[in-house]
């Protein structure tokens, strides 16, 4: 049940950019429906209290991703639904928690490669952000490489339980200022664009602040535009107040939680995996 429900998800999330409510609650439904029922016919109540466990686990990280704007309402009722039907007993190498382990791992190489594709099919506009805020950081670019040079200079007379850190310090240091410029710039090119009220959809996240007069209407506080705030931008335009909206696409995060999944259900757990557990 749960890899159909990911893969119409995936789908979904690549055709649509969202996965339709009925969707997720469905599988919320079946996860406990199915642990309700077994643990009926079973008489073993730790089953439906593992389905419990994992609900709650998940709910939990899906209103932390959701609040601090890295998925979506579908993302977060996803999750959820696989919570309950995966459940989570208190085990290591419990099926949830490799699952969870499985999508930080994947999750993070499917975003990267998706952000490659964009800068492939928007190179043009990439490369023109890209040059423009690696010039606007320029002193920032200065202080993180004198500071990547003192780092290894120290590490250099340093012995070698202090050498290891410093190096390891230094070179994530210096990534990470790329890392921040190579995605804002993949931001700013590939995943912002205007759209009319019409195509607006529940959960679009709206890039800047829209104003009507001195009303507030809506805008990147909101954490996702709302069917009563839709209505009023396409009362507005009627009135010729307002034309596009610039809203935000973000990553498909479904796709990662399908490999995650398929991952688990062959392999478990690749962290435990690697470390011969």
């Amino acid at each position: 049940t749960v890899l159909v429900v990911l893969i119409a998800g995936t789908y979904c999330d690549f055709r649509w950019r969202e996965v339709p409510d009925w969707v997720n609650y469905g599988l919320i439904l079946a996860g406990v429906g199915f642990r309700l029922i077994t643990t009926i016919i079973t008489k073993d109540y730790t089953f439906l209290l593992y389905g419990l466990y994992g609900f709650i686990a998940a709910f939990l990280i899906a209103i932390l991703m959701f609040y601090t704007g890295q998925w979506g309402g579908g993302d977060s009722k996803m999750i959820m639904g696989i919570g309950a039907m995966a459940g989570l007993s208190l085990s290591i190498d419990a099926f949830f928690i490799g699952f969870l382990v499985n999508t930080l791992i994947f999750g993070a190489l499917f975003g990267l490669a998706f952000s490659v594709y964009l800068v492939a099919t928007h190179w043009s506009a990439f490369r023109k952000d890209f040059r423009r805020l690696y010039k606007e950081k320029r002193k920032r670019k200065y202080f993180v490489w004198a500071l990547t040079a003192a780092l290894l200079l120290v590490s250099v007379f340093s012995p070698w339980i202090i050498k290891m850190p410093l190096v390891v310090i230094a070179g994530l240091l210096f990534i990470s200022f790329y890392t921040f410029i190579y995605l804002k710039a993949v931001e700013k090119s590939c995943m912002l664009k205007y759209v009319s009220p019409e195509e607006l959809t529940e959960g679009d996240w709206i890039a800047e602040p829209i104003h009507v007069g001195k009303k507030y209407i809506a805008g990147p506080k909101d954490l996702g535009i709302e069917l009563e705030q839709i209505a009023q931008l396409k009362a507005y335009k009627k009135k010729k107040l307002i034309d596009k909206v610039l809203i935000k696409v973000g990553v498909p995060f479904v796709p990662s939680f399908l490999i995650a999944f398929v991952v688990q259900y062959l392999w478990g757990n690749v962290v435990l995996r690697m470390l011969g557990l």
